[in-house]
This record gives structure tokens, sequence and C-alpha cells, in this order.
């Protein structure tokens, strides 16, 4: 997005042509981050990561109790935990144990947990 030949909409010049141009490479590195956000936006997927945190080594009828889902529910949330890189499996025998594996996530669950501890309730 070029900025130079934009119309100010501003009644200042706030910013700068060139230091919004500056920004644009920036900002949409964010794009990266997005996925994440999606993951943790549904509150089930954030039950299961913060399980894990508290409990490694979970299978998904632990986990499906642990939500209210159904096995089959529980392991479609653990599908796309894997495919994004935040949960791993391991198999012992015919079971399957869930453990976290971005601990990046565990930094920002912990961050966000302790952030809700100073907003107000609603």
């Amino acid at each position: 997005m070029n900025f130079l030949g934009h119309h100010h909409f501003c009644h200042t010049d706030c910013q700068t042509p060139q230091r919004l141009n500056e920004l644009v490479h920036s900002v949409e590195q964010i794009k990266r981050v997005t996925p994440l956000f999606n993951a943790l936006a549904d509150k089930t997927r954030v039950k299961i990561i913060y399980a894990l945190l508290l409990k490694p080594d979970l299978c998904v009828y632990e986990i499906a109790q642990l939500t209210d889902l159904t096995i089959s529910a529980a392991s479609h949330h653990l599908r796309l935990l894997k495919s994004m890189g935040l949960a791993r499996s391991s198999k012992e025998g015919k079971l399957v144990r869930y453990n976290l594996y971005d601990k990046h996530v565990k930094i920002i669950l912990e961050k966000a947990l302790d952030h809700s501890n100073h907003l107000p309730t609603f």
C-alpha cells in the first residue's frame, strides 16, 4: 500500500506519508501471529492448552471429560492444535497422550491469566 499519493484525511498532518510507508511493512508482519490468536480465540482450545500446561500427558478421553466434549470433538481440537505446532502426541501402545509443544504459548497464556486479574469483571 502506498500512502505517498493518498489524500490527507486528518485536519492536521499528524503522520507523514513517509512514516506511514515505513510502518506498512512492520504492520504486515502481524499476519504471522493471526493464526495463533485465532486458535486462542476458541475457549475450548484455551481450556485444552491450559489443561496440558497443568497436567502434561493427557489422553483424548481425559481432555474430552475436562472440556465436556465428545471424544470426536476433542480429537478435532487436538488435531488443529497439532497442525499449528502448539501440541504434540506420543503413543504408548494404543494410548495416545498429548502435550504442549510450543512453550511460547505457555508464556502467552500465563501472561493473559495474570493480565485478567487486573481487568474489571463483566
